[in-house]
């Protein structure tokens, strides 16, 4: 069921949404070569106490962490690890869930260590332009398959393909509520979007093909032909001439 907020409830959510920002924010400028995805989750996870918030990820369906870390090829909800090492030239996805006075914030970024290749730069690139090119025309009234068929276009007019077994959703007191906002489709298709809809729009976005590969440990998704995936995502309310973005 999808669940219409009022503006003070987006306005909570927005105190969320502010805390997972700067989460994020304190991960690029912690993340650095030679330190493991787990020293990097327990500086995630300080800090998010240290706000009297908590972890939206730690325990969900068993999850083990603050954080989603997810280097080069993982796509997604890679487990942070004492074994995982940061690498110059990696990418390093991190997706933060903050739940604050009972509401939440959901948003990812994918950071460059050092001197990465140029194919890693362009990706990195694409897939933060793939979400604004997402927002761009978003309002009251909008198809949802417009989010899906904006990210899709710019990443394949690009050389990158969409994920289609993963996708973005709705937010509110739960973390994953109504309505799946797939990152491709079909321009104006799909239910309406209302004012007072908040949905986290995450486009992933590989440099190769789109197939993945679901890991043995339940969580981490790679890409199926080994080549470098990235993500981002912002927690977005629609209002009646736009979109007003929780995470930034």
């Amino acid at each position: 069921m999808i669940t219409i907020k009022t503006p003070e409830q987006i306005a909570k959510m927005k105190e969320s949404g502010r805390l997972t920002r700067n989460v994020l924010d304190l991960m690029g400028k912690s993340v650095r070569a030679g330190m493991t995805t787990k020293e990097l989750d327990g500086i995630a996870y300080e800090y998010i106490k240290s706000c009297g918030a908590k972890p939206s990820f730690l325990g969900y369906g068993g999850y083990p962490a603050s954080t989603c870390i997810s280097v080069n090829d993982m796509v997604v909800h890679g487990i942070p690890s004492e074994d995982v090492i940061i690498c110059e030239g990696d990418i390093v996805s991190v997706d933060v869930g903050v739940i604050y006075n009972g509401w939440q914030g959901d948003a990812a970024r994918t950071f460059m260590i050092g001197k990465v290749s140029e194919e890693k730069k362009k990706l990195v690139k694409v897939t933060e332009e793939c979400f604004f090119k997402a927002i761009e025309r978003l309002k009251d009234g909008t198809p949802l398959g417009d989010i899906g068929y904006s990210v899709q276009t710019h990443a394949e007019a690009n050389g990158f393909s969409v994920v289609r077994a993963l996708v973005g959703h709705g937010i509110g007191r739960e973390m994953h509520e109504d309505p799946a906002v797939p990152n491709y489709g079909k321009k104006g298709t799909g239910i309406r979007l209302k004012a007072g809809m908040v949905i986290a729009i995450e486009p992933m976005i590989n440099a190769g093909d789109y197939k993945v590969d679901f890991m043995g440990d339940g969580w981490g998704v790679r890409t199926h032909d080994g080549k470098p995936s990235a993500h981002y995502e912002n927690t977005v309310a629609i209002t009646q001439t736009g979109v007003e973005i929780l995470t930034l």
